[in-house]
């Protein structure tokens, strides 16, 4: 097998990759504490995308375990996840962020955000107009407290830990190295996110 591709996805920015079925992304947190917002979209047909809460129906829980599959809004399996290297905390409750998360916040003036990376990452590849699907928040620390109260805690992800998925059909793999400083997910310094790209 050929020595993986990378790509750099800068912080606070977004980036999408085609892949076949059977190919592998490993999505690194290079310098530890940075959250990683995945979504992916069939190839053939960008409504068929993979869905949170189907998954969580899908696997009975609030996320999959290792060897387990995330499922599209048509329930079908669309990656798995192969491997995780990180400590295995995950989100997929929480909406990608957007302009008026952060003008809620009290952004002023225009900030990056989750939604904005995948829309421009998808019109690169030709995509205009996408729905935008609750993410996989890779490392995203968001406890469950007593009551069902959410936490936003910073990511716990050391400098290297990496999730690995593997394609289940031909699919775009977009990944926003999210934005977010104004609550604590990445502690208030958003950094990059590096993605390996190996060949079926």
């Amino acid at each position: 097998m050929p020595d993986p591709a990378t790509v750099t996805v800068p912080a606070r920015e977004g980036r999408a990759v085609e892949l076949r079925r059977g190919d592998r992304i490993r999505v690194i947190d290079p310098r530890g504490g940075q959250v990683a917002d995945v979504f992916a979209f069939c190839a053939d047909d960008v409504s068929e995308y993979a869905s949170a809460q189907h998954t969580r129906v899908w696997v009975g829980k609030l996320f999959p375990a290792v060897g387990e599959q995330f499922v599209t809004n048509h329930r079908r399996p669309i990656l798995t996840l192969e491997e995780d290297t990180s400590p295995g905390i995950h989100d997929m409750l929480c909406a990608a962020c957007d302009p008026a998360r952060y003008a809620l916040l009290g952004a002023e003036g225009w900030h990056a955000s989750c939604e904005e990376n995948l829309q421009k990452a998808m019109a690169a590849l030709g995509h205009e107009g996408i729905v935008i699907p609750q993410p996989i928040n890779l490392f995203m620390n968001i406890p469950v407290g007593e009551g069902g109260a959410i936490g936003w805690e910073p990511a716990p992800t050391a400098a290297g830990d990496s999730v690995t998925l593997r394609a289940e059909m031909d699919i775009i793999v977009a990944v926003s190295a999210c934005p977010q400083d104004l609550v604590p997910i990445n502690s208030g310094d958003p950094t990059e996110i590096e993605l390996e790209i190996s060949r079926g």
